[in-house]
C-alpha cells in the first residue's frame, strides 16, 4: 500500500513539474514572438517616369509614384530640359485641394535641370504644371503611394539596398519590415525637408559618390533628429559627421538624432536590415505639435485630448455664461417690469439697443484684450556648436492671431513641421529659395501648433572666466539668461539670471538643477525624446541654460506678442583670457 501511494505521489510531482515547464516554455514563446517584428523583407515603392506634354523647347518629366513620408513633405523629383538656344525662366507648380505648391527656376541653352518639389506629406496626389513666358502650359496629374508603416529613403539602387540589408522584396500579400524608396545620390534633394518626414536614410553607396553638398544636408538631418544609416562606412567618418565620439561605433548619438554604421551586423543574425528595421521603431519625431480634433469633437481640448499651450485661445467660459446670465435677466425679467412702468414701446426700443451695446462690449472686449497682434507661446531646446559656429534646434510654437497672417520665411536647412492632421493648411508654398508660405499662414481667430527643425549659423555664447568667490560669466547667447549650469574644472557651478550682454558670477551648485527646463507638461509632451540629448550629464567645460525670449528658429523674426517663452540651451562654454 505504501509503495502504490509513493508511486502516486511520484506521478503528481512529475505532472507539475512537466506543466510548470511547458507553461514556462510557452511563455517565452510568446515573449519572443512578440519582440519579433511582424514583417519580413521590404516593399519597394517602383517610382516611373511620367512625361508633360511637349512645350515649344521646353520637355519636362516626373518621377511618381513616390513613397509618402510619415511627416513633413514628399520630395517628388521633376527634371526639365531647354533643347533651345536661349534661357528660360520656369514655374513649376503642384496644386492639390486647393493648395498651390510652386518653385521658379532658370534654365540655361540646352540645359537639363533636376529639382525638387515639396509637397505636404497630409496630400496624396495632385497636378504638376509648367509654366515659361511664350509657351503654352503643361499640366499632368499623378497619385503618391500613402503606404503607412516604417518608410526609409535610400540613396543608391535595389542591387546595393539588398547587399546591404539582405532584405528581399516580398509579394503584395505579404507585410515588409520597411517600405523603401530609392534615390539617385547624384541628384539627391539639397534641402533638410526632403528628409526630415522619413522614418530613416539609408547610404547604400560609397561615400565618394554622394556629393559634398549632398553629405551637408545628410548631416544636417541626421543632427536635426534624423536616423542616418551608413551601409559603407568611410575610413574617416568625421570628415563627413563632425560631432561622432567614437568613429567605429555601430550606433552613436548624433545631436538630435543618432548615425548607425553597418560592421558587426554584417556577420551577425539576423542581419543589417533588422537593424534598419528597429532604427524606424525608434522615436517617430522630435518634435510633434498638436492639432486640432476631429470637427464632429469640437472642445477646448486638442487632438489626443492635449490642451492648448496658449491661454489666449481658450475661450473665457465664465465670462461669457456671466454676461449671458445678465443679458437674459435684463430681456426678460427686466424687460417684462419696463413693459409696466413704461408700456411695451419702451421694450421695444430698450431690448434692440440693450443687444447691440452687448455685442459692442464683446467686440470691445476682443480689440483691448486680444489686440490685433500675434500671440504666441515659444519652447525650444538648442544644441551650440561652438566649432562650427551654429545652433541646432528643435522648437515648438503656438499661435493665435485676430487678423490673419500670410506669410513667413524658412531657409533652406530648417523645416516648418506642421501637426499630422493639419487644418485650414496654408494655401501657396514657395520653395525657390528656401519656403516661403505667401497665404493664410495663420487663419483669423484660430489656435495653431507648428514645430521647427533648424541648423543655422549662430555666434551665440556663453563666456566664463575665473574670478573671486566664483566664475565671473557673459551672457553673449542673445537673449536673457533665466538660469542653469555650468561645470568646470570639475565643479558645478549655477548660473545667475543675466540680461543679454551682462556680467554676473556664477556661485558653486552641488547639483544639476532638477527643474531647470521650467517646461509645463504639455510643452514637455510635445517634444519626446529631444529632451535626453540637451539634459545628459554636463561634461567639462560645457554648460545647460534656461533662456527667455523668442529663441533660435527662423521663426523667431516674426513681430509677436509673447505669452510664454522657454528656451533650453546646451554648449561649450568659451573660457575668457584675462
Amino acid at each position: 500500500m505504501a509503495s502504490r501511494v509513493s508511486w502516486a505521489l511520484a506521478a503528481l510531482l512529475g505532472a507539475l513539474l512537466w506543466t510548470d515547464a511547458a507553461f514556462a516554455t510557452s511563455t517565452d514563446v510568446d515573449v519572443a514572438q512578440a519582440a519579433e517584428p511582424q514583417g519580413s523583407g521590404y516593399r519597394e515603392v517602383g517610382e516611373t517616369v511620367e512625361n508633360l506634354p511637349d512645350t515649344g523647347d521646353l520637355k519636362a518629366s516626373m518621377r511618381v509614384v513616390t513613397l509618402v513620408p510619415n511627416r513633413g513633405y514628399t520630395p517628388i523629383q521633376v527634371t526639365v530640359h531647354n533643347a533651345g538656344g536661349q534661357p528660360r525662366p520656369v514655374r513649376l507648380s503642384i496644386s492639390s485641394q486647393g493648395r498651390l505648391t510652386e518653385r521658379s527656376l532658370q534654365v540655361g541653352p540646352r540645359e537639363r535641370v533636376v529639382t525638387w518639389m515639396l509637397l505636404p506629406a497630409d496630400l496624396q496626389g495632385g497636378t504638376l504644371q509648367l509654366d515659361s513666358p511664350g509657351l503654352d502650359t503643361s499640366a499632368r496629374g499623378f497619385y503618391l503611394d500613402g503606404y503607412r508603416g516604417a518608410r526609409v529613403m535610400v540613396l543608391g539602387d535595389v542591387k546595393a539596398f539588398e547587399a546591404a540589408t539582405g532584405l528581399r522584396r516580398v509579394s503584395e500579400n505579404m507585410e515588409p519590415l520597411v517600405a523603401t524608396r530609392f534615390v539617385d545620390p547624384r541628384t539627391a534633394p539639397r534641402e533638410l525637408a526632403a528628409y526630415a518626414g522619413y522614418d530613416a536614410v539609408l547610404v547604400a553607396v560609397p561615400p565618394d559618390q554622394v556629393p559634398a553638398d549632398v553629405w551637408a544636408v545628410l548631416e544636417s538631418y541626421a543632427v536635426s533628429g534624423g536616423k542616418l544609416v551608413l551601409d559603407q562606412p568611410p575610413a574617416n567618418p568625421r570628415l563627413n559627421l563632425p560631432l561622432l565620439q567614437d568613429e567605429k561605433a555601430e550606433l552613436s548619438n548624433y545631436g538630435f538624432g543618432f548615425v548607425r554604421q553597418f560592421r558587426a551586423c554584417r556577420t551577425q543574425t539576423p542581419g543589417c536590415g533588422f537593424n534598419l528595421w528597429e532604427d524606424t521603431q525608434r522615436s517617430q519625431a522630435v518634435v510633434t505639435p498638436a492639432g486640432p480634433p476631429p470637427r464632429w469633437e469640437r472642445h477646448d481640448l486638442l487632438n489626443d485630448g492635449r490642451l492648448p499651450l496658449l491661454s489666449t485661445a481658450r475661450a473665457p467660459v465664465g465670462r461669457f455664461m456671466l454676461l449671458i446670465v445678465l443679458f437674459t435677466l435684463a430681456v426678460g425679467p427686466g424687460g417684462w417690469m419696463l413693459a409696466r412702468r413704461k408700456g411695451p414701446l419702451a421694450v421695444l426700443i430698450t431690448v434692440p439697443a440693450l443687444a447691440v451695446l452687448t455685442s459692442l462690449g464683446l467686440v470691445a472686449w476682443s480689440v483691448l484684450v486680444d489686440g490685433f497682434s500675434v500671440h504666441a507661446a515659444r519652447y525650444s531646446l538648442t544644441l551650440l556648436d561652438r566649432e562650427r559656429s551654429r545652433a541646432v534646434t528643435v522648437g515648438l510654437n503656438a499661435w493665435y492671431a485676430n487678423l490673419a497672417k500670410d506669410g513667413v520665411s524658412m531657409p533652406a536647412s530648417s523645416v516648418l513641421l506642421a501637426p499630422k492632421e493639419p487644418e485650414d493648411s496654408p494655401l501657396l508654398l514657395d520653395w525657390t529659395n528656401g519656403l516661403v508660405v505667401k497665404n493664410s499662414f495663420l487663419p483669423s481667430r484660430s489656435y495653431r501648433e507648428w514645430g521647427e527643425v533648424a541648423v543655422v549659423p549662430s555666434r551665440a555664447r556663453l563666456t566664463a572666466r575665473k574670478a573671486d568667490g566664483g566664475v565671473q560669466v557673459q551672457n553673449a547667447l542673445g537673449a536673457p539668461l533665466k538660469g542653469g549650469t555650468l561645470k568646470l574644472d570639475g565643479r558645478l557651478w549655477a548660473l545667475p539670471e543675466l540680461d543679454d550682454g551682462a556680467e554676473g558670477l556664477a556661485t558653486p551648485s552641488g547639483e544639476e538643477a532638477d527643474d531647470l527646463l521650467g517646461l509645463e507638461h504639455e510643452p514637455l509632451s510635445r517634444f519626446g525624446d529631444a529632451m535626453m540629448p540637451v539634459m545628459q550629464a554636463l561634461e567639462n567645460g560645457t554648460f545647460v541654460a534656461r533662456l527667455g525670449g523668442r529663441g533660435f528658429t527662423p521663426t523667431a523674426a516674426m513681430d509677436v506678442e509673447l505669452e510664454a517663452a522657454v528656451h533650453v540651451v546646451r554648449g561649450q562654454v568659451e573660457e575668457a583670457r584675462r
